[in-house]
């Protein structure tokens, strides 16, 4: 890196930034077609267990942890298993915690919402799919010494960690599902997790099965999600 390209601002080295630039034609052609090719993306919960090499996971993973964060603590660990024998013993404890979920946990209207979607308690895809994703938030971390180190906007920055993992999992040809099992502390246990950091997300990742299907759903029109003053 050369003298040119590095400034001291308040005490503090900032690297020259080189924003991409294009016309406004291009800008507006490129911004229609990622909505485009994102607008197919679906929840998958039919999976092929046709292998995905880990060096794609990995570039996913490093894709998502490209996000913004608070401090720039990067407050996030993800936790990715193909080991058959881990994956079963999260399936048996998630269909637990479901199980309870839908006989007894979700009111009648949670559970009435979620009828068109075709959901319940059994969840073959955490064995199916080649990969499962843990993703832990980190409240704090800690030093060399063991002391707290704080970390701020932890859920907004691994939120946004987790979209843009979803997204780079799409942009691949893979498909995945947020999966939120209630309470979820037996992931921290059977991953042998510290402390510090707390489940967030489970994303089973892979190829979709030969034949899926998924609910016909609508997504709200833009001038029901947006304002524009």
């Amino acid at each position: 890196m050369t003298e040119e390209t590095i400034k001291v601002i308040d005490g503090y080295e900032h690297v020259r930034h080189h924003p991409r630039a294009f016309t406004p034609e291009i800008t507006l052609e490129k911004s229609l077609h990622f909505y485009q090719d994102m607008d197919l993306r679906r929840t998958v919960r039919d999976f092929s267990d046709k292998p995905v090499d880990r060096a794609v996971i990995e570039n996913i993973i490093k894709t998502a942890s490209t996000a913004p964060s608070g401090a720039h603590k990067q407050p996030w660990t993800f936790c990715a298993i193909s080991n058959p024998a881990i994956k079963k013993q999260i399936r048996k404890a998630a269909e637990q915690e479901e199980y309870e979920s839908y006989h007894g946990r979700m009111s009648e209207r949670w559970l009435k919402d979620l009828a068109p979607i075709g959901t319940n308690w059994d969840k073959p895809f955490l064995e199916t799919a080649p990969w499962i994703v843990v993703v832990f938030k980190k409240v704090y971390d800690k030093d060399e010494e063991g002391e707290k180190i704080n970390n701020y906007y932890v859920n907004e920055s691994v939120g946004i960690a987790c979209g843009m993992f979803i997204t780079a999992v799409h942009v691949a040809g893979l498909v995945t599902l947020t999966h939120t099992p209630s309470p979820m502390n037996f992931l921290s246990k059977i991953l042998g997790r510290p402390d510090n950091e707390r489940p967030y997300l489970l994303l089973p990742v892979g190829y979709a099965a030969d034949e899926v299907y998924v609910p016909k759903l609508a997504r709200k029109p833009l001038e029901e999600v947006a304002k524009f003053y």
